[in-house]
């Protein structure tokens, strides 16, 4: 057994640390690549890339980010070094997955050899469109969540956009293998399922990550819960026999992939009904946060737990989708600036000293929740106080060492590094 498929099962058994060294959107040690069946190589790094030898060429199920260029061309070329990449699937836009053809198609100019050709989603193009509109923002957004050097990272503006794009299905075939390309809305409206039926080999990308569905992420744009169920429930009855995974590791065995696709399903239709449940009756934001919860008997699934996304935050999403921006607080209808409103009950309480003393005492007793929003206030009413500084920078830090979702860590993280250089934030202009 190699070193992807011993991992793979480990993870499938409750072993390993999804949390941190193994997290399904982290590299591997050296970003192993394996040939994980025959004429199927596998790439794990921050995202998966698949490579399959037809016989007539290489296929790519997904390309990897700009820092993935030289391990994947390398990888594949160890694998096969004379086999042409004549296609390249993207299984939606993120930068994590549509940076890798470069490589080969300076190789292929270089050998005579016509380039691969990219396939995507219609609406793919207009996202890439976007990105170049609000590289900014996406810097900023992206320094918080994955702890990026906010001094150095910036946004990439310049793409490799696809050579055919379909708006449901599309079908093509290359050597002995069929490539069926299936739309989905899911982590994005544009993504795209790829099933090769003589390989039983299923490529799910972001559809499927070994975690609690990237359903909510409070930074990005509209995800799609039901929708995105619809489509796991479809790929669970193919009998697919190995699934690579956009991120975390592949999955290998017909009724292990239809468990964990189904179970998915099963959360993601879960949390959506539970929140509508409570829209239909009139509730405010702030009662369906903190009543909806995942189903008792998939918090112990291993490719279910929460350590990249948050429940709470998938809640939110479906929210958004059907209730729009307003949260039913009629004073956050047309609210006074934060500042304002931290500044007025901040002296209501008797001053910041007071204010800091609560929201330590409150954290030594473990209530880090409502320590946050006491130091925020105390930081918003008093910007220059070095003691508020210094109380946010430990209760942020606490409040981040308990969280399994990396996300909510990071963000977290960020607000405390924040405080120590005296800002509400690093990424922006606080």
């Amino acid at each position: 057994m190699g070193v992807i498929r011993d991992l793979a099962e480990r993870h499938w058994e409750g072993e390993g640390d999804l949390v941190f060294e193994e997290h399904p959107v982290r590299p591997l040690a050296d970003r192993q690549t394996e040939e994980i069946a025959e004429s199927i190589l596998y790439l794990k790094s921050l995202a998966s890339v698949t490579a399959i030898d037809t016989g007539d060429g290489l296929v790519m199920l997904d390309t990897g980010g700009l820092f993935d260029r030289d391990v994947v061309h390398d990888g594949v070329r160890a694998w096969r070094p004379h086999a042409r990449l004549t296609e390249a699937v993207y299984s939606h836009h993120h930068v994590d997955h549509v940076f890798g053809t470069a490589r080969f198609e300076a190789e292929a100019t270089e050998r005579g050899w016509a380039g691969p050709t990219v396939y995507g989603h219609a609406a793919l193009p207009d996202h890439f469109r976007r990105y170049q509109r609000t590289a900014g923002w996406n810097a900023a957004i992206n320094q918080r969540q994955f702890g990026l050097p906010v001094d150095s990272f910036e946004w990439p503006v310049d793409y490799r956009f696809p050579d055919v794009t379909y708006e449901e299905r599309l079908t093509f075939r290359r050597g002995a293998m069929t490539f069926e390309l299936h739309h989905a809305r899911g982590e994005t409206d544009d993504a795209t399922w790829t099933w090769v039926p003589e390989a039983r080999v299923l490529h799910p990308g972001d559809l499927f990550i070994w975690a609690v569905p990237n359903a909510g992420n409070p930074q990005k744009v509209q995800r799609y819960l039901s929708d995105w169920a619809l489509a796991l429930r479809e790929m669970a009855g193919l009998g697919a026999e190995v699934m690579v995974s956009g991120h975390g590791l592949p999955v290998f065995g017909a009724d292990r992939i239809a468990t964990a696709l189904t179970e998915t399903a099963d959360l993601l239709e879960s949390i959506e009904s539970q929140v509508l449940a409570l829209m239909n009756t009139g509730a405010t934001l702030d009662r369906v946060i903190h009543e909806v919860e995942v189903p008792a008997h998939l918090r112990d699934r291993p490719y279910l737990r929460p350590v990249y996304d948050h429940p709470q935050f998938l809640v939110r999403n479906v929210w958004r989708r059907y209730g729009g921006w307003y949260d039913g607080e009629p004073d956050q209808l047309l609210p006074a600036p934060r500042a304002q409103v931290a500044r007025t009950w901040v002296e209501l309480a008797g001053g910041v000293d007071v204010v800091l003393r609560r929201a330590l005492t409150l954290a030594d007793r473990g209530d880090l929740r409502l320590a946050c929003h006491l130091v925020e206030f105390a930081v918003l009413a008093d910007p220059e106080s070095d003691e508020a500084h210094r109380a946010r920078t430990d209760v942020y830090a606490r409040r981040a060492s308990e969280q399994e979702s990396s996300m909510a860590r990071n963000l977290m993280i960020h607000a405390s590094e924040a405080s120590r250089h005296k800002r509400r934030d690093l990424a922006g202009p606080g």
